[in-house]
């Protein structure tokens, strides 16, 4: 199978196993589920169009899947990679504002439900068949070149950062190349080969969080499309069965009760971008909390492994900060 990626361009999957796995329920599901959650609030400074901004749970997947190869991973890691997202509901992260199962702060919903996910799906019966066992492959701690806590590097992160900056053109292919050049593992780690790509990845992923993940917009997405979506489960105009669908196959439920309720309404326009909303602590309808996320890269100096934050005492400053949380007091026009 040859796949075409945005970023990494063509390459080529024949692992059994893995071309099995792409094609199962679960792994085409995600080619509907949208990464950032619902792009017509997603900050876009440079106006560029919605269909380009758009990317997808599945193109993720297959591009961690893809650096884990790409950078000798064992093929477990590959397969664990390749299924992290499944679990993800529709609008991706905006569930974590609809269900208790999930965090404002933490944006866990999909870690929580993951293990039990999977095992009511088809991919148990396909690791059976090529003799990988399931509890290993759920075992996050099997898999350190997957999944770190932050401010760690890890392939998740790596590709979403790059694969945003490249999408959202905070970055070019050259600038993409030349991170994943300069990158390295050692001992289950991502490392830089040098202090400058470290510190130009890193505050890279700090704008990324600054004006995409954290930032105010997305404050406003993640609350209107969770008020659409609780609304909508609390009347009964969708199922909690429907968030496990697609983005689409739940807004066109949603479309059909629009004209018969007028709070619906309401909801769809703030979702919809059509009121706007500020950030305003003295006068607010709702507080938001948006997880932040920034990194600390390790890199090699003179053959000796350290931190960012070790040899930049600003980074070690900008770190405390953006470990927490991110709160916003939401004032909507009406």
């Amino acid at each position: 199978m040859l796949y075409q990626d945005r970023i990494y361009g063509e390459f080529k999957i024949e692992e059994p196993i893995i071309l099995e796995l792409i094609e199962s329920k679960l792994i085409q599901r995600l080619k509907n589920i949208d990464q950032a959650g619902w792009p017509p609030l997603y900050y876009n400074p440079k106006n560029i169009p919605i269909s380009g901004l758009k990317h997808t749970r599945f193109e993720h997947s297959l591009g961690v899947y893809y650096l884990l190869k790409k950078f000798g991973a064992p093929l477990k890691e590959q397969i664990a990679g390749l299924i992290h997202d499944v679990s993800h509901a529709v609008f991706s992260h905006c569930i974590d504002y609809v269900l208790d199962s999930g965090s404002e702060k933490e944006h866990n919903h999909q870690d929580n439900i993951f293990d039990s996910f999977v095992k009511n799906s088809e991919i148990p019966r396909i690791l059976e068949k090529y003799n990988i066992d399931l509890q290993y492959i759920l075992n996050k701690n099997n898999f350190p070149l997957l999944e770190k806590s932050l401010p760690d590097l890890c392939v998740d992160r790596i590709d979403y950062s790059l694969r945003t900056a490249v999408i959202f053109k905070e970055i070019n292919i050259q600038d993409l190349n030349s991170f994943l050049d300069n990158l390295i593992t050692e001992d289950n780690n991502w490392i830089f080969r040098n202090l400058d790509s470290a510190k130009k990845y890193a505050e890279l992923f700090f704008k990324m969080n600054t004006f995409y993940y954290a930032g105010i917009s997305s404050a406003v997405m993640f609350r209107a499309v969770g008020d659409t979506i609780k609304y909508a489960l609390q009347k009964g105009y969708i199922s909690e069965s429907d968030l496990y669908t697609t983005d689409n196959e739940v807004l066109d439920k949603i479309k059909d009760y629009l004209d018969k309720d007028e709070k619906l309404s309401l909801f769809w326009e703030r979702m919809n971008n059509e009121i706007k909303a500020e950030n305003n602590p003295e006068n607010y309808d709702v507080q938001v909390f948006c997880k932040s996320r920034i990194v600390d890269p390790l890199f090699k100096e003179n053959g000796e492994i350290k931190r960012l934050s070790e040899v930049d005492s600003k980074w070690k400053e900008i770190l405390e900060t953006e470990m927490k949380p991110k709160e916003y007091f939401l004032k909507f026009e009406k």
